[in-house]
């Protein structure tokens, strides 16, 4: 937990070490110091820390590494170690404190909305921060809102409830919500959307809003809201469906990235679109080999019905293109594919323009949440060639599997600017700053790079 107060100064200090300053720093304590360093093996490696008690046994100061230098990891698991009481950092470099404090609060997350015994009670330490810092809050509202919409349980979060959850940061803005739901996306062309949520008891939606200067750059922000993925009448194992609340990852990242953008009034002209269905099994769910007239024009071949999200994205990105926008950037769980290459942790972006996808990877380095890119290989494209329809949705073969499902994407982009992550939106084991359970992947990256692009 972090406290803004006028009086930072209140509970325990910390004091930073840097692993690069070590020996400077224990050439500087006296005996009983160092006896302790060396005691607990202390050698300035993030999160690692020792409590040094004062004449009365009571824990006096807390020496706490940072690793080679400050970063959101470096305190990212502190506030679920140290005892449960306040601290302060005493020695931080301003230049530092943001960037270390939001650390500390990216690690303070959980999700125990569902533990009764444990929903109202504090579970970390807090640290004691000046106002002047209080603008972490934006970045950790927002990651925190992608976290608890990924980890709500899927019976909490069908297209219904997310549209409300949608509605609430809307509110929160004022701002006006768009919403086509139902038989309504038939009328007005979204058949794919409809195709994919139409078997669910909460109907399929296309949720819609901007907001900013109508002068200003257009940026439209575009997520994967698959509810829940059953697999539909391809239909998934029982493990293969246990995470599969998390398949409208990408729409909770696009809302949260959102809200940081509009709370930290970027100069653009924002606009969001947000498809959520629930791809269920019912009599009347889509069928493998049916074929859908997209919102583009182009006619798709259904090759598995697992394969739900390229098809709720790509009415979505036709509609983008619309309003000739200078960016679009999607979200999505795409494919698992991705996470067989590139493993959990390290999302896989797909861009149609150099210079975009070189200014992203460098905004993601700066901030700690790397990402890697993947390329649109053009030669792969006739493996979405389909014999009654003019694109299969789905790839003749499962080899480079990410990669197929990006140019189905491409497709319905044309020219315009384009950026796709394909994404595991959760942390499968606990890191610093990045607790087990949902995650707003790419968000901070995507945040630094539009605030260094647009500007505020």
């Amino acid at each position: 937990m972090l406290i803004f107060d006028d009086n930072p100064q209140q509970g325990t200090p910390i004091e930073l070490v840097a692993s690069t300053d070590l020996d400077d720093w224990l050439e500087s304590q006296d005996e009983i110091t160092k006896k302790w360093a060396k005691q607990h093996q202390f050698e300035g490696k993030a999160n690692q820390f020792f409590v040094l008690p004062d004449a009365g046994g009571i824990p006096g100061k807390v020496f706490a590494g940072i690793g080679k230098k400050a970063s959101v990891k470096s305190l990212g698991a502190l506030a679920h170690r140290l005892p449960k009481q306040s601290y302060f950092l005493s020695n931080a470099a301003d230049e530092d404190t943001y960037v270390l404090a939001l650390g500390w609060g990216m690690g303070t997350y959980r999700y125990n909305v569902y533990r009764t015994k444990e929903k109202d009670k504090e579970t970390t330490a807090k640290l004691y921060l000046d106002p002047t810092f209080k603008n972490i809050n934006d970045e950790l509202e927002a990651v925190n809102l992608s976290r608890d919409l990924i980890n709500t349980p899927a019976g909490d979060m069908l297209p219904h409830n997310f549209e409300l959850a949608v509605r609430k940061v809307c509110k929160q803005f004022e701002i006006d919500l768009n919403v086509t739901t139902g038989e309504e996306l038939l009328e007005a062309g979204f058949r794919t959307i409809h195709a994919v949520g139409r078997a669910s008891v909460s109907a399929p939606r296309l949720l819609d809003f901007s907001w900013g200067n109508a002068d200003a750059s257009k940026v439209t922000l575009i997520g994967k809201g698959v509810c829940f993925d059953s697999g539909g009448l391809d239909l998934k194992t029982a493990a293969g469906m246990l995470d599969m609340k998390k398949d409208m990852g990408g729409a909770a990242i696009a809302l949260g990235l959102a809200q940081l953008i509009m709370a930290r009034q970027l100069n653009i002209r924002l606009r969001v679109l947000l498809p959520a269905v629930e791809n269920a099994v019912s009599a009347n769910a889509y069928h493998p080999r049916d074929v859908i007239h997209t919102y583009k024009g182009t006619t798709v071949e259904v090759g598995n019905t697992d394969a739900e999200g390229r098809l709720i994205l790509c009415d979505a990105i036709t509609l983008a293109t619309e309003e000739d926008p200078e960016l679009i950037i999607d979200f999505a769980t795409l494919t698992g594919a991705a996470r067989v290459a590139l493993g959990p942790d390290l999302p896989a972006m797909y861009c149609n323009r150099d210079e975009i996808a070189d200014e992203i990877l460098e905004s993601s380095q700066t901030v700690e949440e790397l990402v890697w890119r993947l390329p649109l290989f053009k030669s792969y494209r006739s493996m979405l060639d389909s014999k009654v329809a003019d694109l299969s949705s789905t790839s003749s073969t499962p080899l480079g599997g990410s990669i197929t499902a990006a140019l189905f994407l491409e497709h319905f982009v044309n020219d315009t600017p384009w950026v796709h992550f394909d994404l595991m939106a959760s942390n499968n084991r606990m890191r610093p700053a990045h607790p087990e359970g949902g995650e707003g992947s790419v968000l901070r990256t995507l945040f630094h790079y539009l605030h260094s692009r647009f500007g505020g």
